[in-house]
């Protein structure tokens, strides 16, 4: 496996031969990479960490104003240990904060109403929904741009994906981990190996080391990102849409001796979007595949679809 490469953004969006190659190694072999030279200013990401860090700073009894675990959907805050992503791991060292796609349509168009649900906002801290609105449409835009540079590197045209992408179920999610506490095993991670279940994963961080990529040769590779650029992965989605080109790759948490914030927004298609491969035959529903993986990971979402099915 090559290392992770690093991609000069701006060059990428306006098709220069290089980075679309770089791009077609990373989607094709590595799973991951990193992209430098972003539309987002350092300041600008800087500002968003330290609005969610603000908010998983005030007491657990304040969050749980806005607390899915009341819900049964992925809106909201989730306190520790409310995520299993690894059956074989013990829950999740982490607090998350999550946002979506909200489509006042989706009813009429038939979509599940977990697929598009209302958005869960805080009290505190001030302009905490401006903040994350702001970044959350701003940050839709550049992935809608960076898909399109993506299919053309892998032998597509720039739009091939597009007329999936007009109501995404795009979550987005700030994860925060504290310190990783002494009397944590084997079995304790910030987030367990997993691969993301989506199509596209663009992650700002803090710059706070923690993030770790199975590379195929067995070995763990440290990958980090200052505010400003993005490790960019591809998910299970991508992978079985792409009939198994793109790779989406193994990483993991373990936690390290100081907190750390990361904010990745994850790029869905529509909830109807026919995610199986060509020539497959029978087709595979993008909400569905989604809401078979989120009820294995969020501990309550799981819960309440057991109470669903057995009333």
């Amino acid at each position: 496996m090559k290392t992770i490469p690093r991609i000069d953004a701006e060059a990428l969006l306006n098709g220069e031969a290089g980075p679309l190659e770089a791009v077609r190694a990373a989607a094709l072999d590595v799973g991951f990479m990193v992209l430098d030279n972003t539309p987002f200013a350092a300041e600008r990401m800087q500002q968003l960490i330290e609005t969610y860090r603000a908010f998983f700073h005030l007491p657990d009894e304040q969050k749980a104003a806005v607390d899915m675990a009341e819900t049964g959907s992925n809106r909201g805050w989730g306190g520790m240990r409310s995520e299993r992503v690894d059956p074989e791991s013990n829950p999740d060292l982490k607090e998350v904060f999550d946002c979506g796609f909200e489509w006042a349509e989706a009813a009429d168009a038939g979509a599940p109403e977990r697929y598009y649900a209302a958005n869960l906002w805080p009290e505190a801290p001030e302009g905490f929904r401006e903040e994350v609105e702001g970044y959350y449409r701003e940050a839709l835009g550049f992935c809608r741009r960076l898909l399109g540079a993506i299919s053309e590197a892998i032998g597509e045209d720039r739009s091939y994906f597009q007329q999936k992408f007009v109501h995404p179920m795009a979550l987005l999610r700030a994860n925060f981990y504290p310190a990783r506490p002494a009397w944590a095993g084997e079995k304790d991670f910030g987030i367990a190996p997993h691969t993301d279940y989506g199509c596209l994963t663009l992650l700002a961080t803090d710059g706070a080391p923690g993030l770790e990529v199975l590379r195929r040769d067995g070995e763990w590779e440290p990958v980090a990102a200052a505010p400003g650029a993005f490790v960019v992965n591809f998910g299970e989605m991508l992978e079985m849409w792409s009939g198994g080109q793109v790779k989406a790759t193994l990483h993991r948490v373990r936690g390290g001796t100081e907190e750390r914030i990361s904010i990745p927004l994850f790029f869905n298609p529509e909830w109807d979007a026919d995610v199986a491969p060509q020539g497959a035959g029978v087709p595979i529903r993008a909400g569905e595949h989604l809401s078979k993986r989120y009820d294995e990971t969020y501990l309550h979402m799981g819960q309440h679809a057991g109470r669903a099915a057995a009333g």
